[in-house]
């Protein structure tokens, strides 16, 4: 049987004349600072002065030795961060050049000093870059000319830490005979049946050649057994009406483990390959019809409207991501009723356990394959490095049944054709090669279950804009950039694969990120922790459409700065939700961080959820109410995601902003499964606009909590429509009393209890002003006179009125 020995200790680092402990897996940086040499460049502007460790060529070393007395020994690693050469005992051992795929050198009978040498990541991609010729790249460092994290080099939402080291585990493999070198299960659904196609590469020894191999593979009761005589073998397992794997929200994730057994011509068993598995069927339907080209994901022949975050590394030292970590964001997601991850071409393939809890919690994986914003030259070396990566980890992910889409890129096509890129190549290669050809193909030889496109955003063929909201995938930037939300509702897109908008991190996050700082908008670390161009420009363009922009107050800069990132978030998800299925999907940029930094998350790189958080929960929860404008007045749609149809009433009220009911309704809606509901408001119901002094709310009570958003105090769904900026609105002066009341039993817990006298919008319980581990189980909240709203605080044990009072904050225009 194959022994496996690994080799995470033991490493050191060297730096200059001395020897450093290393950890692996890890890197340089983490290194340094574990050991003092450098200091967190993750806190005030301490990340220009560590620019020098990513220039510099480093080395790992370690003794290596073993007995073993099987045929063959292997060095495997599962990630070496990135251009590295490998020698033992002083003789060459290999070399690698690509973070994102794993190593397998043939080490039998050596022993001695291992080291591995890691060139600096800029010399490597100067010395591809003087092969390939100059590419263009959006941002200014040379990411396109080495297989690594591209975000390692800076984004406008990251840190320049280029990152060198053993990222992920190595081991010694022993092995005799023969092992398993590549197993690929294709799980399909056929009329009620499961079936398991498993196709078995292995790899045999000088000895083992011409040995007969046996092979059995085991799942949910199924056996199939196969034998051997060449390096291949196909073994098929049928299972009878298995529970199928549905995403989150439609039906459970029952997993199977599913064992594979390679033994040798007298049943000895060699290897053993073990994956956890799911049934389900993914399609995606690109049919075109009145609207355009569509775009939406099939799970099990059930059309899905997903209701997705683009994630990016969790950390800009991807080696510090535990399982645990993965599994608390990851979490965190859930809870917000998200249900598709997208993983961005800019960051890495993430570990196992990332897929794992996917797989466990129903979120379906869109894969992008890493390249993103950036024309790559298709030449050697480049080229035969993409194509082993892209069989390395389709192989390796394609067993998890959250995966549902493999995706060619990231802006790539649409940087062609509107960055300026096609002039500048003048037909030199650009990776277009990559997307429309080497890629699907091998997503058609080695995963056929899945569906693949060529990148996001991608209209289909070139025929269209690659960027068309008729057409395939859409990326919506104007707004932010140059347009204020509103502008969400001009189009309605087939599917939205990134938008979103800025806003910073929550305020103990800031403090401990920029310790002894004076926060100011401007001050030196809020400008070095914005990586955005013009970002603090667009921040206060974005308020400033909305409401007087504070001066001098950092505090009600960040608490308006976080409610409009909210709103405007919820504007697109809304408007775009209510044209369900012609629009059949969201995915907002970004759900988490890798620093503390102001950007486009809804949790901090603290673990902090913003109020974007809690108005995602609103609006991807099964069931949501939203008040849209058209022409000549406004529509109510009911959003039905459930299985189950909806039948509710609607009261619609007019109210005078003094807290004046001026007219009441009560609206019947029968919403089907997987349905949207129209209906035009009432004339009479219609807030007068020009007056600034009118707004409309929707109730429907006693359903489920609202969580935030416009909720009221009362349990149920609310929207609420105001028909002039917030600035020109005439609120009253809010006034509302607080109590606090504490949990029974439950010390470190506490109800905060706000009951309003007057009208008071989107107020904010900013529970980490009451302690840094305090959490809050709402966010937004817009309550009406009389109402009273429940917030449940975790986290903090003692707290005062006059504590929470200090942190409540609402919109007060007055």
């Amino acid at each position: 049987m194959k022994d496996v020995t690994q080799l995470d200790e033991g490493w050191s680092l060297r730096h200059g004349q001395e020897l450093l402990e290393a950890t692996v897996p890890g890197c340089v940086h983490t290194d340094l600072l574990t050991a003092g040499l450098i200091p967190d460049p993750f806190t005030g502007l301490h990340e220009t002065e560590v620019a020098w460790v990513g220039r510099r060529a480093w080395t790992y070393v370690r003794e290596l030795g073993h007995d073993s007395a099987h045929e063959r020994t292997d060095l495997v690693f599962d990630g070496l961060d990135t251009a590295a050469y490998l020698t033992l005992d002083g003789h060459p051992v290999g070399s690698t050049r690509n973070m994102h795929r794993r190593h397998r050198f043939d080490v039998t009978g050596r022993t001695g000093r291992l080291e591995v040498r890691f060139a600096s990541a800029y010399d490597e991609a100067a010395a591809v870059r003087a092969v390939t010729g100059e590419r263009p790249n959006v941002y200014p460092e040379p990411s396109q000319y080495i297989r690594k994290m591209a975000s390692s080099f800076g984004w406008d939402w990251g840190p320049t830490l280029v990152t060198a080291g053993i990222w992920r585990p190595v081991r010694l493999e022993h092995w005799s005979t023969a092992r398993i070198a590549h197993v690929r299960p294709l799980v399909t659904v056929d009329e009620g049946t499961g079936r398991v196609e498993v196709r078995l590469e292995a790899e045999r020894t000088a000895q083992g050649r011409g040995r007969t191999l046996r092979a059995e593979a085991r799942v949910a009761g199924a056996r199939a057994e196969a034998v051997l005589t060449g390096d291949e073998a196909v073994l098929r397992l049928e299972v009878p009406d298995p529970r199928l794997w549905w995403p989150r929200g439609y039906g459970e994730q029952p997993l199977h483990d599913l064992h594979l057994t390679l033994s040798d011509d007298e049943g000895r068993p060699l290897d053993t390959w073990h994956r956890r598995i799911g049934f389900r069927t993914v399609e995606l339907d690109r049919s075109a019809d009145e609207h355009g080209t569509g775009f939406t994901l099939v799970v099990n022949g059930v059309r899905i409207f997903a209701r997705g975050v683009n994630w990016i590394p969790d950390d800009a030292f991807p080696s510090r991501i535990t399982p645990d970590r993965y599994r608390t964001r990851l979490t965190q997601a859930a809870e917000a009723n998200i249900d598709l991850v997208r993983v961005w071409g800019g960051g890495i393939y993430e570990d196992d356990a990332f897929y794992d809890v996917c797989d466990e919690l129903g979120l379906m994986v869109w894969q992008d394959f890493l390249f993103a914003c950036s024309a790559y030259p298709e030449e050697q070396p480049l080229r035969g490095e993409v194509e082993a990566e892209a069989r390395d980890n389709v192989v390796r992910l394609m067993p998890h049944p959250s995966l549902v889409l493999w995706n060619g890129n990231n802006e790539n096509l649409w940087g062609f054709r509107d960055w300026d890129w096609e002039p500048a190549l003048a037909g030199d290669s650009w990776g277009e090669g990559y997307y429309l050809g080497l890629l699907p193909r091998i997503v058609a030889e080695l995963d056929p279950t899945r569906p693949y496109t060529a990148g996001s955003p991608w209209s289909g063929s070139w025929d269209h804009h690659p960027n068309d909201p008729a057409h395939g995938t859409h990326h919506s930037w104007e707004v932010w950039n140059r347009q204020d939300y509103a502008e969400y509702r001009a189009s309605v897109p087939r599917f939205v694969a990134e938008f979103g908008w800025q806003a910073p991190p929550a305020l103990a996050t800031l403090r401990r990120a920029l310790p002894g700082e004076e926060l100011a908008p401007d001050s030196p670390g809020m400008l070095h922790h914005q990586k955005a161009e013009d970002g603090n420009g667009k921040l206060n363009r974005g308020v400033g459409r909305h409401f007087p922009l504070p001066e001098g107050d950092f505090d009600r800069w960040h608490y308006l700065t976080q409610l409009v990132q909210a709103r405007a978030v919820a504007a697109g998800i809304e408007h775009w939700r209510s044209h369900w299925p012609v629009c059949a999907g969201t995915i907002v940029w970004q759900l988490n961080d890798c620093w503390p930094v102001t950007s486009w998350s809804a949790i901090d790189s603290d673990g902090r959820p913003k109020p974007l958080h809690h108005e995602l929960r609103r609006v991807y929860a099964d069931r949501l109410l939203t008040l849209q404008p058209v022409t000549g007045g406004l529509v109510l749609a009911a959003v039905n995601q459930a299985a189950e149809p909806w039948r509710t009433a609607v009261t619609l009220r007019r109210w005078g902003a003094d807290g004046t009911l001026i007219r009441e309704s009560v609206l019947d809606i029968a919403a089907e499964p997987r349905s949207v509901v129209r209906l035009p408001v009432p004339h009479d119901l219609l807030p007068d606009g020009p007056s600034a002094k009118e707004f409309l709310v929707a109730d429907i009570h006693g359903g489920s909590d609202v969580h935030g958003g416009a909720g009221a105090g009362a349990d149920g769904l609310r929207a609420v429509h105001f028909p002039v900026a917030d600035k020109d609105f005439a609120y009253p002066r809010p006034v509302y009393d607080v109590a606090v009341e504490p949990v029974t039993g439950q010390r470190d817990r506490v109800d905060v209890v706000v009951s309003a006298r007057t009208l008071v919008r989107d107020l904010l319980l900013q529970t980490d002003r009451l302690g840094p581990a305090a959490v809050g189980d709402r966010g937004l909240l817009t309550l009406l006179p009389g109402e009273q709203v429940r917030i449940r605080v975790t986290g903090c044990a003692t707290v005062d009125v006059e504590d929470v009072r200090a942190a409540l904050y609402c919109v007060d225009t007055a």
